[in-house]
């Protein structure tokens, strides 16, 4: 782990230090899991994504596109961890494009890394609010303003941040442990129980003809998109005890466990719908307004009604786990980018608990930035402030996942790095590029639907992902290699 940059202190007393490294060895492999977990919040994706795709994407087939999208994404990873070994740093994309592309290419990247976390986590800030509300209306009968909800938040994730990342870890184990289990325990009572009405079906979910029937493109990026946040394992590089074991294990072990517990649900829920009536059975739901309700009735229906009372309570908790994790992300990236010189170096200071404290406050800053003028507006937080911050989020990380697999094909080509080992370092990045090439493709072609706006609004959304890259070539270019040789 490189520490090159030096540790100083503001005057005695103040308790922060500037321009050091987070705490070290506060992280094991579980503690990086949960937050990774944690930022993909498995149950909105089951409830929130799944429905849509279902139900315009390819049917009962959806399952066999987790399947596809985690097969990618593991190809992308193996990468990822290659590069891990040479980098550790809280900036894990610019650091890990800057090693094989340059520091332009690495200024870019940060500015669209940090458009892709902010973005997403107003995103779900909006999404929490509702639910919120939601809840407030059905257990005190009180009409609290989304946004309400979301300040008070925001609050509480500047708190939580602040005091350390192994104390947030532990706030998300409990809530990703809750909301992981509901589902999973569903999952085992239908596989038991022989499926629904039509049985297992595995081939109407998993072979060959049910993946391609429909459209198997539109499922497939939601598919992509419910892996948002696996990349955080390198995030917390700096942390973590024994870096060069923990990250990898970390990485491959989300990868593997959010794919099959998206296929292996989505499976289930199809079933308990019944293959031939899940399309029609997800489309209902949602013209309803309620693409939850798809997930709830069958887990109401297998477990009692205390569990589909549960679900919103937990989609609740999920959403602020998923706040705090990309807190998190976002205000290291912050960290590390102050560090550098490439943003105010001030952003590189850290409190007693060696967290970045600044950092987080610019963070919460950028978040209420993002959020209130959706709330000043009176828009709709769910289908303006989450669908369309969420897809420019995922257009973003997507483009970030394409540099940093290009750069690690260069990057072992050009240094003698002692790593000779084909799959690891061409091979694989050369397939996971390709695939996510393909998936940005999918991306941008289905976009205004991924946003669910209009296609004016698809368009100014779509171009701010570039906007980003050339805004962040613009910052102070590294006079360096990026940190973390």
């Amino acid at each position: 782990m490189s520490t090159s940059a030096p540790r100083t202190r503001h005057a005695a007393g103040d308790g922060y230090a500037s321009t050091g490294s987070l705490k070290q060895n506060a992280l094991g492999v579980l503690g990086i899991l949960f937050f990774v977990l944690s930022a993909q919040a498995p149950l909105t994706g089951v409830a929130g994504a799944a429905p849509v795709a279902i139900a315009i994407g390819n049917g009962p087939g959806v399952p066999a596109m987790y399947l596809v999208a985690g097969v990618v994404v593991l190809l992308f990873s193996v990468g990822y961890v290659a590069m891990g070994r040479h980098v550790v740093d809280a900036g894990a994309f610019y650091s890990y494009v800057g090693k094989g592309l340059g520091g332009t290419a690495a200024a870019g990247s940060a500015g669209v890394a940090l458009l892709a976390y902010h973005a997403i986590q107003a995103a779900v800030y909006g999404l929490f609010g509702a639910v919120m509300n939601g809840l407030a209306l059905q257990y005190l009968e009180t009409d609290i303003p989304w946004w309400l909800f979301a300040l008070a938040t925001m609050m509480i994730v500047q708190v939580l941040g602040a005091t350390g990342v192994d104390v947030g870890a532990k706030v998300l184990a409990v809530f990703v442990l809750a909301e992981i289990s509901l589902l999973l325990v569903f999952g085992v009572v239908m596989l038991l129980k022989g499926g629904g009405p039509e049985g297992l079906a595995p081939g109407s979910s998993f072979s060959l003809s049910a993946a391609l029937d429909g459209a198997p493109g539109v499922a497939l990026m939601f598919a992509v998109a419910s892996m948002f946040g696996f990349e955080a394992t390198a995030i917390y590089g700096e942390e973590a005890r024994e870096p060069h074991r923990t990250v990898p294990r970390a990485t491959y072990l989300a990868v593997v466990l959010v794919t099959a517990f998206f296929a292996f649900t989505s499976w289930m829920l199809i079933s308990a719908h019944g293959p031939s009536s899940s399309a029609a059975a997800a489309g209902k739901a949602l013209e309803a307004g309620d693409g939850a309700g798809f997930v709830a009735a069958p887990v109401a229906a297998e477990l009692g009604a205390w569990a589909g009372d549960a679900l919103p309570i937990l989609l609740a908790t999920s959403l602020f786990a998923s706040i705090l994790a990309f807190h998190n992300s976002a205000n290291r990236y912050l960290f590390s980018l102050g560090r550098e010189g490439l943003l105010p170096r001030a952003l590189s200071s850290l409190n007693g608990r060696q967290s970045p404290w600044l950092a987080g406050v610019a963070q919460t800053g950028v978040a209420a930035l993002l959020v209130f003028p959706f709330a000043l507006a009176g828009k709709d937080p769910v289908l303006t402030l989450f669908s369309w911050l969420s897809g420019l989020a995922v257009l973003a990380i997507m483009l970030l996942y394409l540099l940093t697999s290009v750069s690690v094909i260069v990057y072992f080509r050009q240094e003698r790095s002692g790593d000779t080992r084909l799959w690891n370092t061409l091979i694989a990045p050369a397939l996971g590029a390709g695939g996510i090439a393909a998936a940005i493709w999918l991306i941008i072609a289905n976009f205004t639907t991924l946003i669910g706006g209009d296609t004016t609004t698809a368009v100014w959304l779509a171009l701010a992902v570039p906007g980003a890259l050339l805004a962040g070539m613009a910052m102070p270019r590294l006079a360096r290699t990026p940190r973390g040789r």
